[in-house]
């Protein structure tokens, strides 16, 4: 088990085969087989493994086949396995059909899905169709068999497929391979249902799927099934109070035309039994079931589009009513534990995805009403991890992290849901200025992916020791998945640049940050062509319409942002790491030697890793230039339009332009680089400017309260966070700007001691005091303006904040309280933790002088 540890399969399949003569146990046996499977799925030549490992497996395995020691069901999948792989549909199909698939029996229907399997590989329709008419006959509700049924029914349609004359019509029976024998048999189906007490839900999902793919595929036979409208209604008195029939009649409402949506919801508003309601009030469910009903009408007047179409005014009252409502059902669920949702908890959802519309028509009042219901429904149902994940998300935006970070952790997030929702926070815990909090949250996720490693291979022997074969390559593959993940490869890095930015040249110097974590400008350890987006997209719940919902494209565009924003990051930090290797010495080097025996120069790197630079700024700029938005309930954006907005990028890319000239400088000396120090000059005074232009962008108020509307600029905080990371860069080449002419003025000292005539200054040296000097100015003046904007927060009395065009309760102003002093102490926190760091910094600019 030691080499199933640590992936050495060929000494594995050899210590198998050791044991096996010692004690000729079929266990052993098959670790060995198991084992040559494991090489072939690890060889990097596929010809190799289909040529020599599998066949080998297949040999092994057929020899205890044919001396009838086949023992267990593990051994008759490793079997099946070995022939799948090696593309054997029709020996797999005879192992499953015959003696041994009987030994199939751990899973249910085992047996009969691995025949669907092949059958479908091998294109044999008939007994596809036929094993799906058979299985949907003993259970008329397994969804997968229909679906299997009717691509078997189409298939044998196209290839126009008649029963032979002799002998029966396939291996599994009869079957149906006509649109009107497919309509009988879905009619038979939900006439059989009819006599059931529990009605099943796949007979008629079975029929509007039917209809469907008849209008795909241009048939003109759906009228013998019925008007969608029709049997949607049918479906929902049938099924309309379990929490399912919205999922289930969200698939099929595009069958419905846009003119049939409002006599669509009119006829099932039409049909739910509510209580009269008295003058001035609301027609209320009197259980349950009835207002599981009302609630089902209410996500499909929303998938379907028609609250999109009200004028605000309408809006407003239906948030009002779907409140009143949410409130209503918390009757129902009195008796509930406090782990248990409360049964209108979506009534509260749909009333804050309403109230978002409004914000993003531009109601600024709407996100703070917002955020109070979901925090009234988060006291309500303190397990319900969708208000959670909205909070998180609308904190998030408005540039408060500090709350979202709480309610992550209240999450409790497990095991592979730090890959697929991690993104949520790691996203926004540094670029809002929680620096100690990104520290944290980066942690956590690092433990998880570092941990898979170790715990995966635990799996895999687990899976040897008790023979579950089959999940051995599962379990490789789930461990490739998390190693190239996307997630991965960005928390990793921005983890890396956080240290450098917390204590780089602060608590240690730069250079010893880098060797600690092992960085090297050649190598770049991310797997770009392997990378996979295992994000949750879908995560937050929406009852958006078709075309308002996030969409294959959303996800690509958002798959490109994430990339080119992770080579940016992954090229500053291999960059800043070159900056260490580019020491000053005293002999001069000859800047024409590309290479050292074999090896390429540093600064070759470095020049490269520039151009590099230049090269994705250029496309960041392009895809900027689209101007993608994203659904709110979607991806977040990146940070990449800040980046290229605020002007980081060009602070950034100026600062390692002047890593080369620099070297150019200790390269040639003083006397013969007058055009190197000229230019060296100039981009001195133009990074001055555009760290001046930087810093002027962000300034502006954090909250604004003006005419009972409340307004955010997180921009201010994202920008500052801008400012510091270009700050650092900026005074890291510094400090190897000064360790370059920190020896070249001390020669200039010697040679004017030696002659009597004074001899003149070169103006680099002023140039670069005039520069510290600025910065120094520059970094003072952030440093005021950070102290005064956390001043006049602190100064801001939360109580006397009014939205005077909404009528609070006072329990809705007091969630509304709530929600606001959250956003503002974390906006103060924000400023505290950016303004020590940026005190921190300027005091490492005395250590610039030469």
């Amino acid at each position: 088990m030691a080499y199933a540890r640590v992936g050495e399969y060929k000494k594995m399949q050899q210590a198998g085969m050791a044991l096996y003569k010692i004690v000729p146990k079929n266990p052993y046996y098959f670790w060995s087989v198991m084992s040559l499977i494991m090489q072939s799925i690890s060889a990097q030549d596929e010809k190799l493994s289909k040529t020599m490992f599998l066949p080998l497996a297949e040999r092994m395995v057929e020899k205890m086949v044919k001396e009838d020691k086949i023992e267990a069901e593990a051994e008759v999948e490793l079997y099946y396995m070995i022939l799948e792989r090696l593309g054997k549909h029709e020996e797999a199909l005879e192992v499953i059909r015959g003696k041994l698939g009987e030994k199939l029996t751990s899973e249910l229907q085992s047996r009969e899905n691995k025949c669907m399997a092949m059958y479908k590989k091998l294109s044999r329709w008939p007994e596809c169709n036929a094993l799906s008419k058979r299985l949907l006959l003993l259970n008329s509700d397994d969804w997968q068999f229909y679906l299997s049924y009717f691509d078997s029914v189409f298939h044998l349609i196209d290839e126009a497929w008649t029963p032979p004359a002799d002998g029966p019509m396939s291996l599994e029976g009869n079957l149906d391979y006509a649109i009107e024998q497919t309509v009988r048999f879905i009619e038979e189906q939900i006439e059989a249902d009819s006599k059931n007490l529990r009605p099943l839900r796949g007979p008629y999902l079975a029929k509007l799927e039917l209809i469907r793919r008849l209008r795909q595929r241009g048939y003109n036979d759906e009228y013998k099934l019925g008007e969608p409208e029709d049997l949607m209604f049918q479906y929902f008195l049938k099924f309309g109070d379990k929490p399912c029939c919205f999922t289930d009649l969200k698939v099929f409402v595009d069958l419905l035309s846009s003119s049939q949506h409002s006599s669509f919801i009119n006829r099932l508003l039409g049909s739910l039994p509510l209580t009269p309601p008295t003058e001035g009030n609301l027609a209320l469910p009197a259980d349950i079931k009835a207002m599981q009903r009302h609630l089902c009408v209410v996500q499909l007047t929303r998938l379907v589009g028609l609250s999109y179409k009200m004028e605000k005014a309408q809006k407003q009252e239906a948030i009002r009513e779907v409140i009143a409502r949410y409130r209503h059902g918390l009757h129902f669920g009195k008796s509930c534990l406090k782990t248990e949702l409360q049964f209108s908890d979506y009534y509260c959802l749909i009333g804050a995805h309403m109230m978002l519309d409004l914000w993003h028509d531009g109601d600024d009042w709407a996100v703070w009403q917002c955020l109070a219901l979901l925090e009234e429904g988060l006291s309500n149902s303190s397990s319900n991890a969708q208000f959670k994940l909205l909070l998180i998300r609308i904190y998030c935006t408005l540039g408060a992290f500090e709350p979202a970070m709480e309610l992550y952790g209240s999450l409790d997030a497990k095991h592979i849901q730090h890959d697929t929702i991690g993104y949520l926070l790691t996203r926004f815990a540094a670029p809002l200025g929680h620096y100690t909090a990104a520290s944290q949250s980066f942690n956590a996720a690092l433990r998880f992916f570092h941990s898979n490693q170790k715990d995966t291979s635990e799996y895999i022997i687990q899976a040897y020791k008790y023979g579950a074969f089959e999940k051995i390559p599962e379990f490789i593959a789930f461990r490739n998945r998390l190693n190239n993940s996307l997630h991965f490869a960005q928390v990793r890095t921005e983890r890396m640049l956080l240290d450098l930015l917390l204590d780089a040249n602060i608590s240690t110097s730069l250079e010893e940050n880098i060797k600690s974590m092992s960085l090297s400008p050649e190598e770049d350890d991310i797997p770009w062509k392997d990378l996979q987006d295992n994000r949750d997209l879908t995560v937050l719940f929406n009852w958006d319409s078709k075309d308002r919902d996030i969409s294959v494209e959303h996800r690509q565009l958002s798959l490109e942002e994430e990339q080119i924003w992770l080579l940016i990051r992954s090229l500053t930090l291999r960059l800043v790491s070159g900056l260490t290797t580019l020491n000053h010495t005293s002999e001069p080097k000859n800047s024409e030697k590309a290479t050292e025996n074999g090896v390429s120069s540093k600064i070759g790197t470095v020049r490269n890793l520039i151009r590099q630079y230049e090269e994705t700024l250029d496309s960041a700029k392009q895809f900027n230039e689209r101007m993608i938005k994203y659904p709110f309930l979607g991806p977040p954006s990146s940070r990449l339009a800040g980046f290229l907005g605020s002007g980081s990028c060009q602070c950034q890319k100026e600062a390692f332009q002047l890593m080369n000239d620099i070297y150019e400088l200790d390269t040639f000396g003083l006397d013969d680089s007058c055009e190197v120090q000229e230019k060296i000059g100039n981009r001195l005074k133009s990074s001055l400017c555009h760290l001046q232009e930087l810093f002027h962008r962000c300034k502006g108020d954090l909250l604004v309260f003006q005419d009972g509307h409340c307004k955010v600029s997180p921009h201010v905080i994202e920008n500052l966070v801008f400012f510091v990371e270009a700050i650092s860069v900026v005074l890291w080449v510094s400090g190897y700007f000064a360790g370059v002419l920190r020896p070249f003025k001390s020669n200039l000292q010697k040679k004017k001691k030696k002659k009597k005539d004074s001899v003149a200054t070169p103006p680099i040296f002023t140039g670069f005091q005039d520069y510290v000097t600025g910065l120094q100015t520059l970094l003072t003046n952030v440093t005021d303006y950070i102290r005064e904007l956390e001043t006049s927060l602190v100064a801001l009395k939360i109580e006397d904040l009014s939205l005077n065009n909404v009528n609070f309760t006072e329990e809705e102003k007091k969630f509304t309280r709530m929600s606001s002093e959250k956003v503002h102490n974390s906006f103060v926190h924000s400023l505290q933790e950016i303004g020590d760091l940026l005190r921190k910094r300027l005091e490492t600019i005395k250590k610039l002088k030469l």
